[in-house]
């Protein structure tokens, strides 16, 4: 994997992590190389909470990859460049669970720092392990025009994660 990514610590990310997140989008993937699921997310952040650099992605319990959130201890964020745009829209709207993403997508698995999978064709990984979880509870929400967000489906868990390992693509 070395020769692949170079590791850098999450405060040198270039890239403004709204734009990263909410415009080009993700992978949240978890399981490991025999067993894993990979989904799209638009919704997501990067910092520094309890003295560690993490993100939070939020997952709802009726997506297969919700399944492996709660089996694994860590998972990945993966960004990848405009060019993927097509292969991010294919695993933001298909199931793993009756559909074969990688076979659709023509992405790589390959087995990160971790043990958790990551994309050989992302730009940017990052392998987290959990540390906090919490379900979003409708009665906390102050601004009323974000329950149009949930009409028709669950609300979300946000899962924090501890960046382990974050690494750029090598050139």
């Amino acid at each position: 994997m070395a020769e692949i990514f170079k590791e850098i610590k999450p405060e040198y990310v270039k890239e403004n992590p709204i734009h990263l997140i909410g415009d080009r989008w993700m992978l949240i993937t978890s399981g490991k190389m025999s067993s894993f699921n990979t989904m799209t997310a638009s919704w997501g952040a990067l910092g520094f909470l309890w003295n560690k650099p993490v993100a939070f992605c939020f997952v709802r319990p009726e997506r297969y990859t919700f399944k492996f959130m709660e089996e694994n201890t860590f998972f990945s964020l993966c960004f990848f460049s405009e060019k993927y745009r097509q292969a991010l829209n294919i695993c933001g709207t298909n199931s793993g669970k009756n559909f074969d993403k990688i076979k659709a997508t023509k992405l790589t698995p390959i087995e990160g720092v971790t043990k958790t999978v990551i994309f050989k064709e992302a730009d940017l990984v990052m392998e987290l392990r959990k540390i906090y979880f919490t379900d979003i509870d409708k009665n906390n929400i102050l601004e009323y025009d974000v329950l149009n967000n949930y009409e028709g489906s669950g609300f979300h868990r946000m899962y924090i994660g501890e960046i382990l390992y974050c690494g750029i693509k090598s050139n």
